[in-house]
C-alpha cells in the first residue's frame, strides 16, 4: 500500500466538507475536510495521525545494542496502534539548500580561482552527481480506533487522543535511537506532506508558500 493510499484510502463520495465546493475543484474530490493540530481529517470521518520518524543504520550497531534495540521496538509494537501501517517515500535528493549555500559562499568569496572551484562544485556535485540520488522518508500512519477511548466523543478529544498516542511512540522509539520528529509548525508540515503526494511532478518545483495553511482555512472555511 502506498503513502497516498494509507491517508486517502478509497475515492469518497458525498458528506459535508465542511466548506464550499467549485465544480472541478481539487476540494470537489479529495476526501480531506481539514488538518487539526497535526491530525488528517477525512470526509468520511476518519482521524489520521501520519508522523516521521528518522531511521537508524541498526547494521553499524554493536551486537548487544542491536539486541536492544530490537527488544524496544518489540515491546512497541505490542502496545502499537493495531492499523500501525509503516510507510516509506523514495524520491529525488532536494539538492536546492546546498546549491543555494555554496552559491552564496561564492558571493562572498574573494578569489577568482576559489569561486571558479565553487561553480565546478555546484556543476558536478549540486546540479550533476547529487542531482540523480535519491533519498528515502518513512513515516508511522495510523488512525483513531475505538480501543483508543477518548475522553469525549469530540474532534478535540479525538485529536488530542491521537497525539499522545504519537507521544507514546515517540518514547518507545527513542529506546531504539529513533527519532519521531516533532516539528513547530505541525498543520503546515502535515499539508505540505499531503501536498506532496498528490503533486509528485510538480511539487519538487513548485513549493507551497509559507503560511499556506491559514490562506486556504480562511477561502474554503474549517471544519469545527
Amino acid at each position: 500500500m502506498s503513502m497516498k493510499e494509507a491517508v486517502f484510502g478509497g475515492t469518497v463520495k458525498g458528506g459535508n466538507t465542511g466548506g464550499r465546493q467549485f465544480a472541478g475543484s481539487s476540494q470537489a474530490w479529495l476526501p480531506i475536510k481539514n488538518v487539526i493540530n497535526g491530525v488528517v481529517v477525512t470526509r468520511d470521518n476518519r482521524f489520521i495521525k501520519i508522523v516521521e520518524v528518522l531511521p537508524v543504520n541498526i547494521y553499524l550497531k554493536s551486537p548487544n545494542d542491536r539486541q536492544n534495540i530490537i527488544a524496544a521496538y518489540a515491546a512497541y509494537l505490542k502496545i502499537a496502534p493495531d492499523d500501525l501501517q509503516i510507510e516509506v517515500r523514495t524520491m529525488k535528493a532536494d539538492t536546492a539548500d546546498y546549491v543555494e549555500q555554496m552559491r552564496a559562499f561564492e558571493e562572498q568569496e574573494e578569489n577568482e580561482y576559489c569561486r571558479d572551484m565553487i561553480e565546478d562544485n555546484i556543476q558536478e556535485i549540486g546540479l550533476g552527481i547529487a542531482s540523480e540520488a535519491i533519498c528515502h522518508r518513512f513515516y508511522l500512519v495510523f488512525q483513531y480506533e475505538a480501543r483508543m477511548k477518548a475522553r469525549q466523543n469530540t474532534v478535540k478529544s479525538i485529536v488530542e487522543r491521537l497525539n499522545e498516542e504519537a507521544n507514546t511512540a515517540r518514547s518507545y522509539l527513542a529506546a531504539c535511537e529513533l527519532e519521531v520528529l516533532e516539528p513547530r509548525y505541525i498543520d503546515n508540515f502535515i499539508l505540505t506532506l499531503l501536498y506532496e503526494i498528490i503533486n509528485k511532478k510538480t511539487s519538487p518545483r513548485i513549493r507551497l508558500p509559507e503560511g499556506v495553511f491559514d490562506m486556504i482555512t480562511t477561502i474554503h472555511g474549517i471544519f469545527e
